[in-house]
């Protein structure tokens, strides 16, 4: 929509109402660091150091179609500034990241409202030292700092993913200004916020408080924040926000980061959320003009909606059935790689909350049913859990089944891993897959506090050399390791010449065997083998089917380097919520049968968690 110029100017309040759909602006960040701001810097600084770039990026938004600007402001608190040498001018970073966004606002020559952007007082980990009073008294200084020149319309306090400190910030404005207030948590992809609270109770809790607008923001892609959205909107007693991700950040260097989604699907996804009763809709890290532009035009004369009755998720009953006769060969990973036989096994993620009961009774179905390989991936989440190699681990000793954990070297130097590896040997683990891995994202920018001492090429190496009697330092141990080595790969990659290269320097480093990510068309899987030809290296297919539409459609789009042809979207989309599952099954079977010849074996993910729904796939296997 577009707001009428100031002459005829709407007031604040009835435009956060929720009587239309507004469009706010998109990330700042992203658009600071495209624009060659270091990961590791302040960019409220920036007000100061270069304003005319943050000015830059305020007009583009504007032209693109935003109804609202956020000031520069996020993180520029006490605390956070004093990480980057700043604390002294929390004043002064504040009010000119007001008036830049004020100024550009007034440029526009229309009614464009000025949000000052408001983050925790604390990092996650500044949480664990320092309390609500210092909490409440830093957000008090940089409120009373925003609202100082009476530049701003409203305050949005932002990505806070613990309740308590949402509701803090929200006193502590309430009590220094009487600009309409908007408050955002932010959800995992397991719509839960960082400290567990749901949108039900995060909706509640916030209703009952002085403010004009509740909402969520960051961490997660439109599609996933839309099942939250929904919630917010059928609990929440004021209009509701939603800004999520352009989907899930892929790793390009030491210190980059890209988002794969493109405006088409993003206005898509949020012409969904106005369609759900959300009024306030924009975007957080990933986001840029392209994205504003394109949900601008599909909502310009979008109303708001009444809220759509939400339809509950269906639990998956557990059940128990024969196993299957003729089931794979037992023995070591090793030893059907040696002979050439097929393998057949299965993947594992480590549940929540470190509760590892149900992950031991699917490998004990899975062993039943004569798969004796159990692959366990890492959860990639912001959630606490067991990792992938403790729950190997406790898989191999309670269940008796083997297991092929999935390493990775984010967060880890490589004297804990080589200390982990040790120890994982001594105790029978005698697998691995080594990957790089990604930061969970969980808030703020991507990693910009993450470790990488080494990468899965170093990983392999560090395994390599375990195998060859020699520690990271090349220093004699008293035993070798024999450690059955394997390597990722992505057949859709992007750049499929520069993911050859690297499998290639897996390979030269020590990798032994080689997993492909999940593919769900087969030209990709073909042109992989095809460029492996000559190496000899034994290559596993993962294979994990669909479960919905949905499901297909946030893969395709939100997830980067997965492929998903439009042929798949077309039949799942035409499967419906009904038969989506089994629709998901027949084509992961049939993909199944195609690619047999061309792999040395598979890795394949229970539909719904649900070891007796494998039997169509290993019947696929012949």
């Amino acid at each position: 929509m577009s707001v009428p110029p100031s002459a005829g100017a709407i007031p604040v309040a009835q435009l956060l109402s929720g009587e239309r759909v507004l469009v706010c602006d998109g990330a700042m960040g992203t658009m600071l660091h495209a624009a060659g701001a270091a990961l590791d810097r302040s960019l409220p600084e920036l007000n100061l150091s270069d304003p005319s770039l943050v000015a830059t990026i305020h007009d583009s938004y504007l032209s693109a179609g935003a109804d609202i600007i956020q000031a520069n402001t996020f993180g520029a608190n006490r605390l956070w500034l004093a990480d980057h040498g700043f604390p002294d001018k929390v004043a002064e970073i504040n009010r000119a990241g007001v008036r830049l966004a004020r100024e550009a606002a007034d440029r526009s020559g229309r009614q464009v409202l000025v949000a000052a952007s408001v983050s925790p007082a604390v990092t996650a980990p500044q949480r664990r030292r320092v309390g609500a009073a210092e909490r409440m008294e830093v957000l008090r200084e940089q409120i009373l700092a925003l609202i100082a020149d009476n530049a701003a319309d409203l305050i949005i306090l932002e990505t806070f993913g613990y309740l308590d400190e949402l509701v803090e910030a929200v006193s502590v404005a309430a009590a220094v200004t009487s600009l309409p207030l908007i408050a955002q948590a932010t959800f995992a992809d397991d719509a839960h916020t960082l400290g567990g609270e749901t949108p039900r109770e995060v909706a509640s809790v916030l209703s009952a408080l002085p403010v004009a607008m509740i909402g969520t923001n960051c961490t997660v892609g439109p599609q996933r924040m839309l099942v939250v959205a929904e919630d917010l909107v059928r609990y929440s007693a004021v209009p509701v926000s939603a800004q999520p991700n352009a989907g899930q950040p892929r790793r390009t260097g030491p210190r980059s980061f890209e988002f794969a989604i493109d405006g088409g699907y993003f206005s898509r996804y949020l012409t969904r959320f106005a369609d759900a009763g959300v009024t306030l809709v924009g975007g957080c890290c990933g986001t840029t003009p392209t994205h504003i532009r394109a949900a601008a035009e599909a909502l310009r004369t979008q109303p708001a909606a009444q809220p759509r009755p939400q339809v509950a998720p269906r639990g998956v009953a557990a059940r128990i059935a024969e196993p299957m006769a003729g089931g794979p060969a037992s023995g070591s990973l090793a030893d059907h790689l040696a002979s050439g036989r097929f393998v057949v096994s299965a993947a594992i993620t480590p549940p929540a909350a470190g509760w590892a009961g149900d992950a031991e009774r699917a490998a004990a179905e899975f062993a039943d049913r004569g798969i004796g390989l159990v692959f366990v991936q890492p959860r990639e989440n912001a959630r606490t859990h067991m990792d992938s190699l403790n729950m190997a681990l406790a898989l191999q000793q309670r269940v008796g089944v083997e297991t092929i954990p999935t390493i990775t070297t984010w967060d880890k130097s490589i004297m804990s891993l080589q200390a982990d590896l040790l120890g994982a040997h001594a105790l029978g683990v005698r697998s691995v897959v080594s990957t790089t891995g990604s930061p969970p994202v969980f808030g703020d920018y991507p990693a910009v506090d993450g470790t990488w001492e080494v990468d899965s090429v170093g990983l392999t190496a560090l395994l390599a050399g375990l195998n060859a009697g020699r520690d990271s330092n090349g220093l004699a141990l008293t035993a070798r390791t024999s450690f059955c080595i394997g390597a990722r790969v992505n057949p859709t990659a992007r750049d499929h010449d520069a993911e050859l290269a690297r499998v290639r320097a897996k390979l030269r480093a020590g990798a032994q065997f080689l997993v492909c990510r999940p593919v769900y068309e087969l030209d990709a899987l073909i042109r992989l083998v095809e460029a492996l030809d000559g190496t000899g290296v034994p290559l596993l297919l993962s294979v994990t089917p669909l479960a919905s539409f949905e499901d297909a459609d946030y893969l395709a789009h939100e997830v980067p380097g997965v492929a998903i042809p439009s042929a798949t979207l077309d039949v799942m989309e035409r499967a419906g919520r009904s038969g989506g599952r089994a629709a998901g099954i027949d084509l992961a079977a049939s993909l199944l049968a195609k690619a047999r010849p061309l792999v040395s074996g598979v890795i394949l993910t229970a539909p719904g968690d649900d070891p007796a729904a494998l039997a169509p796939l290993i019947d696929a296997l012949g």
